[in-house]
C-alpha cells in the first residue's frame, strides 16, 4: 500500500509541475518572449495545454472573470497539494 502511495504522490507532484510550466510558457508567448510559430515551442506548448486544459476549464468556469488574470493554475495547485495531504494524513 505505501508503494502505491508514493506512486500517486509522485504522478501528483509530476503534474503541478507540468500545471507550472504551461502557466510560464503560456507567460513567455504572451510577452514574446518565445515565438509559437518555432516547431519545438509550438510542440511543446500544445503538449502541455492538451495535457492541462481539461482540468483547467471546469476551474475556469467556476471561477470569476478577471480580465486577463488566469488564476486556474493556482487553484488547481491548491487542490492537489491538498489532495496529496490528505493521501499521506489518512492512507499511510
Amino acid at each position: 500500500m505505501h508503494s502505491l502511495i508514493v506512486l500517486i504522490d509522485m504522478v501528483l507532484n509530476l503534474y503541478m509541475w507540468v500545471l507550472i510550466a504551461s502557466a510560464i510558457l503560456s507567460w513567455l508567448v504572451a510577452f514574446n518572449v518565445i515565438n509559437t510559430r518555432n516547431r519545438v515551442v509550438y510542440a511543446i506548448g500544445d503538449f502541455l495545454y492538451r495535457i492541462t486544459e481539461p482540468v483547467l476549464r471546469p476551474i475556469r468556469r467556476i471561477l470569476p472573470n478577471l480580465g486577463g488574470i488566469d488564476l486556474s493554475p493556482v487553484v488547481l495547485i491548491l487542490l492537489l497539494i491538498f489532495i496529496r495531504n490528505l493521501l499521506w494524513e489518512y492512507l499511510a
